[in-house]
């Protein structure tokens, strides 16, 4: 199998490269998803985030409440960390889970993941990725999709965006990048390019 990391920062569109890898075989994890599963109730980091937070960050179903934490990690830079201790391993944990679940050994695992720089997430694993995309858009497109498409302001976008690492980052880690600048049949277009190498990629990592 071949595991590629999928990453780009907010409004590049790296969900949507994802989902165009899976129309055409790839296994898709939203990574970004099994960090919202840990939290819910019966989630694997449910007690350590309580013991570590208190009470107040609990929901009345047994899970975490995500605003409440949210109001406590968010600007603080020593809780934030102290949150990223305990769901990073938590989530890393389902990812290997979910990789020992696919059963063919010609599958191409995408891990699709905010946060690939800026972390361990998926490479601290027993199933570490090992190539790295990286889909980048226009600092204008990628406001007018955040607020189109998910409602947040260009002020408000901005600064998330500025909170995350640069497009100069994360290409330094990158091995492939995708331009999603253009309209949805160009972008195809990319990714149609990107699976043939993958797909070379795994055949070269054949016996």
């Amino acid at each position: 199998m071949l595991i590629v990391g999928v990453t780009g920062g907010m409004g590049a569109g790296k969900s949507t490269v994802a989902e165009l890898l899976s129309h055409r075989g790839a296994e898709v994890i939203d990574v970004d998803a099994l960090g919202r599963e840990i939290i819910e109730p019966g989630g694997l980091a449910v007690s350590a985030v309580i013991d570590r937070f208190g009470e107040s960050v609990s929901s009345s179903d047994g899970g975490i409440d995500r605003a409440a934490l949210a109001g406590i990690v968010f600007g603080d830079e020593g809780q934030l960390a102290a949150l990223e201790e305990i769901s990073h391993p938590a989530i890393n944990e389902l990812l290997d889970r979910r990789v020992d679940a696919i059963k063919s050994p010609n599958s191409i695992i995408i891990y699709d993941m905010a946060v690939l720089v800026e972390s361990r997430l998926g490479y601290a694993t027993k199933h570490p990725y090992e190539v790295v995309v990286v889909v980048e858009a226009p600092m204008s497109d990628r406001l007018d999709r955040l607020a189109t498409q998910r409602g947040v302001s260009r002020e408000d976008a901005i600064a998330r965006i500025e909170s995350q690492a640069s497009d100069e980052e994360r290409r330094s880690v990158a091995q492939f990048v995708v331009a999603n600048g253009s309209d949805l049949a160009s972008l195809d277009t990319a990714v149609e390019e990107l699976w043939t190498e993958l797909e070379r990629l795994l055949a070269s990592k054949q016996p």
